[in-house]
């Protein structure tokens, strides 16, 4: 079970944005979204221990805190791209969340039909209102924004974390995979989805064991679709 430990942050992250928003739904829907937007990033403790376990060897809390070591060894120039390429991607995802978020309180502020405060008010008047598009245009927008999240971040953080790369490196790779591997990766994207909903949907207890199987399998992705042997790799022992 020590493989699990990291990903509580993911369920105490979610109840705060759930204690603070829980009667704005308006910025709840958005929150909630944004804030998975930055999982590829968080979950780069469980490629770590993916990597561990794809090597056979005991995997458990200690090995993110000594991946983390040697990220701080391995990279003795703190002002270089490539010790802070992690943080990069990071500061950028939660950009791109932040900006979800906005739109989407924004959308659903001026549009809805009546003030949207709790989740019933939203799939009451929002998801199964009769008149009007505001559901579908959320959707849509929302879309848009997730996909080419979703193209860029698919094996780029996994890539990021395992070899010597830069970021524009590991997003051009990730897209790479997607274009040559389009119907799978649409499957994929949506069965992130599903799963996802299904672990919010459970009070996002369930995201505790949402979010790791899916970190183990985005490792196992990234590890079938790219061949990195020609790169680099981070240390690691």
């Amino acid at each position: 079970m020590d493989q699990f430990c990291p990903w509580s942050g993911v369920y105490a992250g979610g109840a705060a944005i759930l204690a603070i928003a829980h009667n704005r739904f308006w910025l709840l829907a958005g929150a909630i979204s944004g804030f998975l937007v930055v999982a590829p990033v968080l979950a780069t403790s469980l490629y770590a221990l993916s990597r561990t376990l794809e090597r056979g060897e005991p995997a458990n809390v200690k090995v993110v805190f000594k991946t983390w070591t040697n990220w701080q060894i391995d990279h003795l120039n703190k002002w270089g791209n490539d010790y802070w390429c992690l943080v990069q991607f990071g500061a950028l995802l939660a950009l791109a969340a932040t900006g979800w978020v906005l739109t989407s309180a924004a959308l659903i502020t001026l549009l809805a039909p009546v003030h949207i405060s709790t989740p019933i008010d939203f799939v009451r008047h929002v998801v199964l209102a009769k008149d009007g598009f505001l559901f579908e245009l959320w959707l849509a927008m929302g879309g848009m924004l997730a996909a080419p999240i979703f193209a860029s971040t698919v094996v780029s953080i996994p890539l990021l974390l395992d070899r010597r790369v830069s970021i524009l490196q590991a997003v051009l790779t990730s897209w790479r995979v997607v274009q040559a591997n389009p119907l799978p990766m649409a499957f994929w994207a949506a069965l992130i989805m599903v799963f996802t909903l299904l672990g919010i949907g459970s009070a996002l207890l369930g995201l505790i064991a949402v979010v790791p199987m899916l970190g183990h399998a985005s490792w196992y992705a990234y590890r079938d679709l790219v061949d990195a042997s020609k790169l680099p790799e981070r240390g690691s022992h």
